[in-house]
């Protein structure tokens, strides 16, 4: 069962925060290009592999319960583990209250044709879009290499 739950933990943290990272860090590209469509669909995929990495969360835990050589593998008073946790909630946060609705403001912005208040031009309405899903991208892709490297080295534990 050990093998298996590591299996399945592996496989979900490549193919559901893979893709979360990839979308949060690359839709400033779709916002700087005015492509609604990209920027819509960065968002989509931000929301889906959001949801989606539950499931490694869910794999971790049922992990920690597992022995080996007679000794469980982790605990709640591991710092690896709880500072994993509160950084993953922390990514997901930032995703679906920053970087998604910046997402879906800047796509209904290009989509309406609407400019800004000052009467510039498409560019400038969501170019402050643009500043904050790059900046909390990266903080999101920072985010998860931090727990990568908790994973690895396990301290506290």
């Amino acid at each position: 069962m050990l093998k298996l739950l590591l299996l399945l933990h592996l496989l979900t943290a490549i193919f559901a925060i893979g893709p979360l990272v990839h979308a949060v860090t690359t839709a400033s590209r779709g916002l700087r290009q005015a492509d609604a469509l990209a920027i819509g669909s960065s968002a989509r995929m931000a929301k889906i592999y959001s949801m989606a990495s539950v499931l490694v969360v869910i794999f971790g835990l049922g992990l920690m319960s597992q022995k080996r050589r007679g000794k469980e593998l982790g605990s709640f008073g591991d710092t690896w583990i709880w500072l994993s946790l509160l950084l993953w909630v922390i990514a997901v946060v930032v995703t679906f209250v920053v970087v998604v609705p910046a997402l879906e403001r800047a796509a209904d912005t290009i989509r309406s044709g609407a400019e800004d208040a000052a009467g510039g031009d498409l560019q400038t309405a969501v170019k402050s879009q643009t500043a904050l899903v790059a900046a909390s991208g990266g903080v999101v892709g920072i985010i998860f290499a931090v727990i990568v490297v908790l994973m690895v080295y396990r301290p506290g534990s």
